[in-house]
């Protein structure tokens, strides 16, 4: 058993997302047997010592059928209508099945503003704190029902990233209606599957599609990798599998593809800088500016930022581009955005006093990759 599957087996406190095509057909809603074998499963791990949270989508999915529509619609009043009602089925078809193990199940609602803001993040800390001490397990899923285009995560492989980085969780398990990551779609073809990734060396050229196969959610196999190299870059392994699998995938991790923890674990507050917050504006960095930041950790000052875009002000997170326009950094700037463009440039000897500070401290700010 590699290192990283050993540290999935071992992790005390995980996140499991599972997708909509795993619970649910366009037929017939949600299937009572295939929520009871995940939830058998997730017990199961629950039993070894492990706290668990499951981020499970199908309140869309679910809610199909009983509104008469034939297929997932395409416009929000219309995902948010079928959301409404789904939800409702999905959260007590799972108080049901965890009833059988006399379990508590606690949902949790969220949209991409709870992340955003930095009071509801805090917020959704303390709840998932307080559910987990009450030995109560955490459903999570997107608010679709109050959710717009603007403020949405887009698909919930990015909120379970998010949420395990969020709880302070030791592993992320992502289960969906394919068995592992490929190097390109096995449904065309030869297709070589990647058992472990422990650098990107190791997906280099991975050719990953935008929609599951069932057209049930909003995922792909392109959410699941960008998720899984979002939370092992910052310290979280990865496992993604097969829902059918989730029995070994929880209890011994031999199936699917395993990504090992490449990053340290940001604090909470570093992480929300550089994956959660929403940014309002862009400054754009000379090359020495980039290296300053990135390279040697050092503040942004005024004499390596070349343009500034957006609205914002001072407080407000902001995004560091380089000069091809690729996000490198992220943090909280110091100036409103119509005080920069007079200090585009400058040195700080060539500034008034009241100016002569980091347009971005270096505590403020968080060096990101791009996926």
């Amino acid at each position: 058993m590699s290192p990283t599957r050993k540290a999935l087996v071992e992790a005390n406190r995980i996140v499991v997302k599972v997708g909509s095509s795993s619970l649910t057909t366009a037929e017939g809603g949600l299937d009572p047997a295939r929520l009871d074998y995940l939830v058998d499963a997730l017990v199961a791990r629950r039993a070894t010592g492990s706290q668990v949270v499951l981020v499970s989508s199908g309140a869309i999915a679910a809610g199909l059928a009983p509104l008469g529509i034939p297929r997932r619609p395409r416009d929000l009043a219309t995902q948010q209508a079928a959301a409404s009602v789904g939800q409702l089925a999905l959260a007590h078809a799972y108080a049901s099945s965890f009833a059988r193990y006399s379990l508590t199940v606690g949902q949790v609602l969220l949209t991409a503003d709870d992340v955003v803001r930095r009071s509801h993040y805090r917020n959704a800390q303390r709840t998932f704190s307080k559910l987990l001490a009450l030995d109560t397990v955490p459903v999570v899923n997107e608010n679709d029902t109050v959710a717009t285009e603007e403020i949405r995560f887009g698909d919930n492989d990015r909120l379970a990233a998010l949420v395990a980085h969020l709880i302070g969780a030791d592993a992320l398990f992502l289960l969906s209606d394919v068995d592992a990551l490929y190097d390109g779609d096995p449904r065309k073809g030869a297709a070589k599957k990647i058992d472990e990734v422990v650098g990107d060396s190791d997906v280099d050229g991975v050719k990953a599609g935008t929609q599951g196969a069932s057209g049930l959610g909003t995922g792909g196999m392109a959410s699941k990798l960008a998720a899984a190299r979002l939370a092992s870059s910052s310290g979280i392994p990865v496992l993604l599998a097969a829902a059918t699998d989730v029995p070994r995938a929880l209890a011994t991790a031999d199936v699917g593809t395993a990504f090992a923890a490449t990053g340290a674990r940001l604090s909470a507050r570093r992480f929300w800088l550089g994956h959660a917050a929403g940014a309002t504006g862009r400054l754009w960095l000379d090359d020495g500016a980039v290296a300053a930041v990135v390279h040697r950790r050092r503040s942004l000052l005024s004499a390596g930022i070349t343009a500034v875009d957006g609205e914002f002000d001072a407080g407000d997170v902001v995004e560091l581009v380089n000069l091809s326009g690729t996000v490198v950094a992220r943090g909280v700037v110091a100036f409103d955005a119509d005080e920069l463009p007079a200090l585009i440039g400058r040195s700080s000897h060539e500034l008034p006093a009241e100016q002569r500070r980091e347009v971005v401290h270096a505590d403020d700010l968080v060096p990101v990759r791009s996926y």
